[in-house]
């Protein structure tokens, strides 16, 4: 009886699959029977929520469709809403099918957690991160936060603490390219680049070389002091104001002229010297968060801690002075 039941349920996602209609938005989305359907690897470290698990139960119109791995029919995203319908009494549930790997799937699968539906706690995204490093070495640092809804220096820690094992000699950023870790082969490179092409722009060469617009502005700089663009030793990190901490950053720029002068200097100074200050009060906030709303003040810090740093990385695409 089951098998009959499965190979019907197949042929329907095959011909789901085929199907391209308005109301599936261009994907094939499919009718499949509950009782087909595994539990998948979820992101959450307590399980589903059951009180979130009752509340969609109760919900009379149509619900997402849920997300499975088409080969082994595990649930990618939407376990709240397959106990929902189970609890609800319902015989099947809308699907949209994945086809990829099982770690593909599981990065899928927490990227889509982040994007809609009932929050990841903070604990949850870490061992997000952790699992993912885990499956995918090669993975930036920037490009594992955005999947997992965190800062670019939380993976860097995470790794720093769980990373066991050879590392590949190259990481896979936010847009597909492979970047070499050391930096040695991309120094060379951008040397290359800048003595063939002394008008590109920073980005550019950055871009063509595979590595930061910061390392290909460092590489300039060396090469017009008739420097080696790759040091013989490990160059000493570059400080910058802002790493010596937000106060000594912002009095900084609060005395340069060409921000004082002029309204929008004085409006860049007001916005960062509010947030600066504001800095410092974030860990004291952190008992006074009523616990139902836990999940929703995490979730804005960590939308806004991207915001700032899409603005650190458009500032580090942009030539300085220097360049």
């Amino acid at each position: 009886m089951l098998s009959g039941v499965r190979a019907d349920a197949q042929t329907a996602a095959e011909r789901g699959a085929e199907r391209r209609d308005v109301g599936s938005s261009q994907r094939g989305v499919v009718s499949v029977p509950i009782i087909l359907l595994k539990s998948g690897e979820s992101p959450r470290l307590e399980g589903q929520d059951e009180a979130h698990v009752a509340r969609l139960a109760e919900i009379d119109t149509p619900l997402p469709p849920i997300l499975v791995d088409r080969m082994t029919m595990r649930v990618i995203d939407g376990m709240h809403r397959l106990m929902a319908a189970r609890r609800a009494g319902r015989e099947s549930i809308e699907v949209e099918f994945f086809d990829g790997t099982e770690a593909d799937a599981y990065v899928r699968g927490v990227a889509a957690n982040i994007a809609h539906g009932f929050p990841l706690t903070q604990a949850d995204r870490r061992a997000a991160v952790a699992r993912i490093i885990d499956l995918h070495p090669g993975m930036s640092d920037r490009a594992i936060a955005e999947v997992a809804g965190v800062g670019a220096r939380t993976v860097a820690r995470v790794r720093g603490r769980t990373g066991t094992g050879a590392q590949p000699s190259t990481r896979i950023g936010k847009d597909g390219k492979a970047r070499p870790l050391s930096g040695v082969e991309g120094r060379a490179r951008a040397a290359e680049v800048i003595a063939a092409h002394p008008e590109k722009s920073l980005r550019d060469v950055a871009r063509t070389a595979g590595i930061s617009p910061a390392t290909a502005r460092d590489v300039r700089l060396r090469l017009k002091r008739g420097e080696a663009a790759v040091p013989e030793s490990a160059p000493a990190p570059v400080v910058h104001t802002a790493e010596a901490g937000p106060a000594a950053a912002l009095d900084t720029l609060l005395r340069d002229p060409s921000l004082r002068q002029t309204e929008n200097g004085r409006q860049l100074l007001r916005l960062l010297r509010q947030n600066a200050g504001s800095v410092r009060e974030l860990s004291a906030l952190v008992p006074l968060v009523p616990p139902h709303c836990v999940a929703l003040v995490s979730q804005l810090a960590s939308q806004l801690a991207k915001r700032w740093l899409q603005l650190s990385d458009e500032l580090e695409d942009r030539p300085a002075a220097d360049s």
